[in-house]
């Protein structure tokens, strides 16, 4: 596949480092933003402005895939999709930072009155980080949470702490709750596929699937006692922290949101209905010590400072917040922070590297759900085709090692287990790791032709 990307930005890079060994990436951006990072990757390279139609020609604009912008700048972004889409109807990827372009731009393709001069994909970076974040502050002490099946089914990441029940046992004794399986193993910062022989350690990463009802029983067995996040503190007022408090006001959860510009303070007072808005700087110990942080179930640090957000955090737990979440916008910090006290680290590139693999397996019969622990492995959805049919999961033989955690079966869902016999036309949700992942959508692409 030939891709195109505008912008040489942090995005950018994480973009073509994802994408160059399997595909022809070309990056366009002015020659002084070209970084040491993306001299490294076997790729090419443009030196211009790719709202331009000779530098897109120059770039091969007609035979290219994918077209991506993102630049830091919204409205070039924008130009430069829609000049690209014009020139070659070539599928485009849009990056933008304010709702208002997202609103407009995100049209209905199935409108008759559509004309072909549109933008295949918008994406909005703080949203999709808003809405993982969300997921997580729902569900007590989970590392992770991700929805399938039209929330029927999920995701659930936890760490094995010292003095738990499931410490040092084997997977196949540790009685889990029926409708669920541990699909993936972190330890010392490596994702592993288990078995039902595989030690759980203190420390471990447990991924889990199944049922939403499934789920919410094994981490009322083994993870918490019907715990739930009753009280939320929001350190910084920008976007995510807005559109977190709104949502979090949605399910009745207490809220208040620390902001240090007063005038901002007045818009979120505006905008909010229950939150309680304080005008201060979430580095100050004493505001945070009056303002009894230490004693939120949650305290989430979503400002665009990395060092601001760190030190926010680690504060808050010192005084005593149960779960700290903190957004990171240099990806490479993630596993710092977490290694210095941080519970949950997060990045907003992260998701939309997500969202834009899943853009570019549009045409296939396999999809990306969702990615975890930083990338290292990724859901797979897969439409089966009837090679599989009446096939056992023992009989599967996948290339490398996998999981189907789910199949969709008409309206219901099935938590297999290795007898269960498939049918085509059945949906599988698939754990594997990031770097296995191609093979096994191979297998499935490869029997659909």
């Amino acid at each position: 596949m030939k891709i195109l990307i505008y912008g040489a930005t942090e995005v950018g890079c994480l973009l073509a480092t994802e994408f160059f060994e399997d595909h022809d990436v070309t990056i366009i951006d002015k020659e002084e933003n070209k970084t040491e990072e993306l001299k490294k990757l076997d790729i090419g390279f443009i030196k211009g402005n790719a709202s331009n139609t000779e530098v897109l020609k120059l770039a091969d604009i007609r035979n290219a895939d994918v077209f991506i912008a993102c630049t830091s700048i919204d409205e070039a972004n924008i130009v430069a999709c829609l000049t690209a889409k014009k020139m070659s109807g070539v599928r485009t990827v849009c990056f933008v930072t304010k709702e208002e372009y997202r609103n407009v731009l995100n049209v209905d393709r199935s409108d008759m009155c559509l004309c072909e001069f549109f933008i295949d994909e918008i994406v909005w970076p703080e949203e999709l980080l808003t809405q993982e974040i969300f997921r997580i502050v729902t569900v007590a002490q989970a590392l992770d949470v991700e929805f399938f099946a039209n929330g029927r089914a999920r995701l659930l990441e936890y760490k094995l702490k010292e003095g738990m029940a499931l410490v040092d046992k084997k997977i196949k004794d540790c009685n889990f709750t029926k409708n669920t399986l541990i699909v993936g193993i972190t330890r010392e910062g490596a994702l592993s596929i288990p078995n039902g022989d595989t030690v759980l350690l203190a420390g471990d990463k447990l991924i889990f699937m199944g049922t939403s009802h499934s789920l919410d029983i094994l981490a009322g067995t083994f993870f918490h006692d019907k715990e739930s996040v009753k009280t939320v503190t929001i350190i910084g007022g920008g976007n995510v922290g807005l559109m977190l408090a709104q949502t979090l006001e949605d399910v009745k959860i207490k809220t208040k949101i620390i902001e240090k510009n007063y005038e901002r303070c007045e818009f979120l007072s505006q905008k909010l209905k229950s939150t309680l808005i304080i005008n201060g700087d979430g580095t100050d110990l004493k505001l945070l010590d009056e303002e009894e942080i230490g004693s939120s179930d949650v305290t989430i640090s979503v400002t665009n400072n990395d060092e601001r957000n760190l030190l926010t955090s680690l504060l808050a737990k010192q005084l005593g917040t149960k779960r700290t979440i903190t957004r990171v916008s240099k990806v490479l910090n993630i596993p710092l922070f977490e290694k210095v006290g941080v519970d949950i680290a997060i990045s907003a590139k992260n998701s939309a590297l997500n969202e834009v693999k899943n853009a570019l397996d549009e045409d296939s019969n396999v999809g990306i759900l969702a990615t975890v622990e930083q990338g290292q492995g990724e859901v797979l959805e897969i439409d089966l085709s009837t090679e599989f049919n009446n096939k056992k999961i023992f009989e599967m033989r996948f290339p490398r090692p996998a999981v189907v955690g789910v199949i969709q079966r008409g309206n219901g869902i099935i938590i297999p287990k290795g007898d269960t016999e498939l049918h085509t036309g059945d949906t599988l949700i698939i754990f594997t790791k990031a770097e296995d992942a191609d093979l096994i959508k191979a297998m499935f692409n490869k029997a659909d032709r």
